[in-house]
């Protein structure tokens, strides 16, 4: 398998994983979306709170906040020396008061730990008339994917690298290039050509036209899309992906020697 970067910013990242197969990139895809921790609010006290949303729908709410996460500084609960106490290790208190008339937004939460705050301040939360307040405490956890989305760190999808293959010039190239949606060939010397091969979707929609002139395939490589919600950085949901991978299967590999023992 060889791994090749072809795009990345802060929040995407877009990657070809050759020489591979469908069922190995689906598992790496997985164990990011849903094995990588993330930060997100869990548990809420309100103080008061005589907004028109009932204290439960505030709840929801802040519970799809996206926060930064610092994953060398918290652990998850389950595997904290608190044992699921709770301590400053596995939990981080965020807390919000405020008066109407105004809008509250995510960057009214005040954090304890400046480095996990909501990553958009602008995500309104509540809106307070004249006489309307609200103030609560939240608590914080890590979390994951399989748990509840609220921790899934991104969305991250694959797609095969497509074979665009002219098996005989069509007697209608023109068409054929005004047909496909991606601009995926091109006319040279009156001849058809594959402009941008990974461009293709698979539709096939120029192989039906032509009765077969045109072959379109796959191959045993992937194109790999990684958009961070952005708790963690792209790059950093895929190396703790591989780490939590490697890790469990360290773990199966020790309960099949003890199997054979």
């Amino acid at each position: 398998m060889n791994v090749k970067l072809l795009d990345s910013s802060k929040e995407k990242m877009e990657l070809r994983i050759g020489e591979s197969s469908p069922a190995y990139v689906n598992a790496l895809r997985r164990y990011m979306a849903f094995e990588v921790p993330t930060m997100a609010i869990e548990d809420v006290e309100f103080r008061s709170n005589n907004s028109i949303l009932y204290d439960e729908m505030v709840g929801h709410r802040l519970g799809l906040v996206p926060l930064k996460t610092d994953l060398k500084s918290y652990n998850l609960k389950n595997e904290c020396k608190c044992k699921g106490a709770g301590c400053a290790q596995c939990e981080l208190k965020l807390t919000l008061k405020g008066s109407g008339p105004k809008m509250i937004y995510s960057s009214d939460l005040k954090s304890k730990d400046p480095k996990i705050k909501p990553v958009y301040p602008q995500i309104p939360i509540v809106k307070l008339l004249d006489g309307q307040d609200i103030a609560f405490e939240a608590i914080a956890v890590l979390g994951t994917g399989k748990e509840h989305a609220k921790w899934s760190p991104g969305l991250i999808y694959y797609r095969h690298v497509p074979t665009v293959k002219i098996n005989k010039q069509p007697a209608n190239s023109e068409e054929v290039v005004s047909r496909c949606p991606r601009n995926c060939f091109e006319v040279k010397a009156k001849k058809l050509s594959v402009k941008d091969n990974d461009a293709c979707i698979l539709c096939n929609d120029c192989v039906e036209f032509t009765n077969g002139d045109i072959e379109v395939g796959t191959a045993n490589d992937f194109f790999m899309t990684v958009e961070s919600w952005g708790q963690l950085s792209p790059s950093d949901i895929m190396i703790k992906g591989v780490e939590v991978f490697n890790a469990q299967l360290t773990d199966f590999k020790k309960l099949l020697a003890d199997v054979k023992e």
